[in-house]
């Protein structure tokens, strides 16, 4: 049983490793009090798309939002874990759900809570299952993976999916321990103004927890 909140970042730790061809993560030494300094400080370096964050649409579309117009509301409210398997994540997984679903939908495909090494092999998504999953209310799908497409995808056929039908994306979840069911979801990604993507802090509280900041903005 889970108690709440539930963290679902995965923590940052030095030589977490990101996507192949990315910035590693590092924090570098700035001041330091043992050397006379008056407080200590680090320099941060990373990707914008380090272990969990999420995608804003211009990371895979020359046309699409950045994540500074990306509205917090997508991230606060009601959601639901549902375990998948891969290699790829077909639509036929939907049919033992309601017809309706929460608006956010957070997938549980066994990664590990921590990966020493970057995973090359794991669950992506169909569009047919992206597109089923908006035509159930989905308006951001959540993955455990470090991405909705193949980690040798040139075509992000999923990514495409997910701009056709309005659906946001939030990536690199530790979902590990944590059982199907409803939830309330609270993703803060960093304020950064202009840019792809950015690194989230995720955590889950009890549904009802919260009220669904969608379901307000409407």
């Amino acid at each position: 049983m889970l108690t709440f909140p539930h963290d679902l970042s995965r923590r940052l730790t030095p030589g977490h490793p990101n996507w192949p061809g990315d910035a590693p993560f590092r924090v570098n030494a700035g001041a330091r009090m043992a050397a006379g300094d008056t407080v200590n400080t680090g320099e941060l370096c990373t990707s914008t798309h380090t272990g969990t964050h999420v995608d804003a649409p211009w990371h895979y579309d020359d046309a699409g939002a950045r994540l500074d117009e990306v509205p917090l509301t997508l991230y606060l409210g009601r959601c639901q874990v549902l375990t998948v398997s891969g290699p790829l994540v077909g639509a036929s997984v939907l049919d033992a759900l309601p017809a309706t679903l929460p608006p956010r939908l957070l997938l549980h495909s066994g990664e590990p809570a921590h990966w020493d090494v970057f995973p090359e092999d794991f669950a992506a998504l169909s569009p047919a299952f992206v597109q089923a999953a908006a035509a159930r209310g989905v308006r951001l799908l959540g993955t455990d993976a470090p991405s909705v497409d193949p980690l040798t995808s040139k075509t992000l056929d999923a990514h495409a999916a997910c701009r056709d039908a309005g659906v946001f994306i939030l990536e690199g979840l530790n979902l590990s321990g944590v059982p199907d069911g409803e939830y309330d979801l609270v993703c803060l990604p960093l304020p950064l103004v202009g840019v792809d993507g950015a690194p989230a802090r995720a955590i889950l509280l009890a549904a009802g927890s919260v009220p669904d900041a969608l379901a307000l903005s409407r």
